[in-house]
């Protein structure tokens, strides 16, 4: 887990500040927020606030109030202490991509198989710049849907020792990663006493919540499992198309997903969720890496803040379809807002390729290289007597060379950053090495780390405990 220590780049004036406020309170108030589940509507009516069919009529005050109860920051346990994460405050976590039904290895486009699932997850075991694998981190196609969840989540907590999303397919899929997460931390009191999981509830935008999303969410936040409440937003198609009026409809959407959550069960863990980017207004494709998306990054950040809130954003986003140069500069025009901003939560951290249908392989290793780059850049320059390093210029001279000197020997391997993939070698040495480019790199990097990759211990009972759960519910489901 990372601290960014840095300041905040904060772009909204008090006035714009005072803007936003009036308008979600407005949009909320008069255009409500349709809840497509009976439970839901039936919290909402008990708490005084006014339902019409499937819309509530929210009172800006009352979510106020609800969202006042949900803890400013919170932790996250893994299987191994060590990488327990904390949630909230100057605390940044990383995940990888979620979602993708296909991959990409090389020149290869193809569906994702349960042994990509497994790869990928062994990649994000691997380096320490990701905090956690994440949750579906490609669609395993080859696997019967009913029951992948199972699979999914049986690799997720004996590949890794990180922390791990819960799959939110359905209520019946949350229930089944509460019951193994159970399991895995020896009880449902323990998971409740300190999260396991974090995952996605993710808004029907623009203004709905969706019944299978609220299932999930009724679980998870029945268990006291985090949420990551996630209005998806693309400006111009599921919101209006200008940006002020997109974060409007974020803060509508965000807390009342929020006030939901802290009416099921009060004071339980959630994250203020962002997915916000633009689409091509000629082809109504997504797009990704914009500089609309970055801007909306930063607004989103200062608003979080504004309202006591961990928040989600950011990520390695891109449109490219393999992992080029235009796949390097849109995941940086993401990263580097995201670390501005200073995300607690950061998904989509390493993989994402073409507007994330697809999990590449080599642009998982990229983004490890821009996020370990981010991170050096984002920690704060220490400067003491010993960094001054008069004793080397005494040693050194005049018109000599610091190469050899003792300060330099002593200190270079932790001053200076030691790329994963960028070549440094003059032309013809990289010739005679092959004259290979940063995507030949990445892929001998993946490959290596695959080979070398080792299984975290796991207690044997537990695994069996596990592996019986996973067969008795797979037979349940008919799969």
């Amino acid at each position: 887990m990372f601290r960014n220590t840095m300041p905040r780049y904060e772009v909204l004036s008090e006035d714009a500040m005072a803007t936003l406020d009036k308008g979600w309170r407005r949009l909320m108030t008069e255009i409500g927020v349709e809840f497509m589940d009976d439970r839901a509507l039936e919290l909402f009516r008990k708490a005084g606030q006014r339902v019409e069919g499937n819309t509530v009529f929210l009172d800006p005050d009352f979510v106020l109030e609800q969202v006042a109860k949900a803890p400013r920051e919170f932790d996250v346990q893994a299987r191994n202490p060590a990488n327990n994460i904390h949630i909230g405050g100057d605390s940044m976590a990383f995940g990888a991509v979620y979602g993708p039904p296909f991959v990409r290895q090389g020149d290869v486009r193809r569906d994702a198989t349960m042994d990509d699932f497994r790869n990928f997850t062994k990649l994000a075991q691997s380096f320490s710049a990701l905090d956690s694998a994440g949750g579906v981190i490609c669609e395993p196609n080859d696997t019967p849907l009913d029951s992948r969840h199972l699979d999914m989540t049986y690799a997720l907590q004996t590949l890794t020792d990180k922390i791990y999303m819960g799959n939110v397919v359905s209520g019946v899929n949350a229930a089944d990663t509460i019951a193994m997460s159970s399991i895995l931390f020896g009880s449902r009191e323990a998971i409740e006493q300190t999260p396991a999981t974090i995952s996605l509830i993710n808004c029907n935008s623009p203004l709905r919540w969706d019944d299978r999303m609220l299932e999930a969410q009724f679980e998870y936040s029945g268990a006291g499992q985090p949420v990551v409440l996630t209005p998806f937003i693309l400006m111009g198609a599921m919101s209006p198309v200008t940006i002020p009026a997109a974060l409007v409809q974020q803060i509508v959407e965000a807390l009342s997903g929020i006030a939901l959550s802290q009416l099921i069960r009060p004071g339980t863990p959630v994250i203020f969720g962002s997915f916000l980017s633009n689409i091509d207004m000629q082809s109504g494709s997504p797009t990704f890496g914009t500089p609309e998306s970055g801007i909306g990054l930063l607004c989103t950040g200062q608003i979080a803040r504004h309202f006591g809130l961990p928040f989600r954003t950011g990520g390695g986003l891109t449109s490219s379809q393999v992992a080029d140069a235009q796949a390097g500069y849109e995941a940086l025009m993401t990263l580097m807002p995201t670390f501005l901003a200073g995300a607690n939560w950061v998904m989509h951290s390493a993989g994402w390729l073409e507007g994330g249908l697809v999990a590449g392989y080599e642009k998982f290793i990229v983004d490890i290289e821009l996020l370990q780059m981010l991170r050096h850049e984002f920690t704060p320059l220490e400067i003491d007597e010993a960094s001054m390093a008069f004793d080397a210029h005494q040693e050194v001279g005049h018109g000599g060379h610091f190469l050899g000197a003792a300060h330099t020997m002593e200190r270079f391997r932790t001053c200076f950053y030691r790329p994963l993939l960028s070549s440094s070698e003059n032309y013809e040495r990289w010739m005679r090495n092959g004259g290979n480019d940063a995507n030949d790199r990445a892929t001998v990097a993946y490959q290596k780390t695959l080979a070398e990759y080792e299984q975290p211990a796991i207690d044997d009972a537990i695994r069996e405990e596990l592996e019986d759960y996973v067969i008795r519910r797979r037979a349940e489901l008919g799969d």
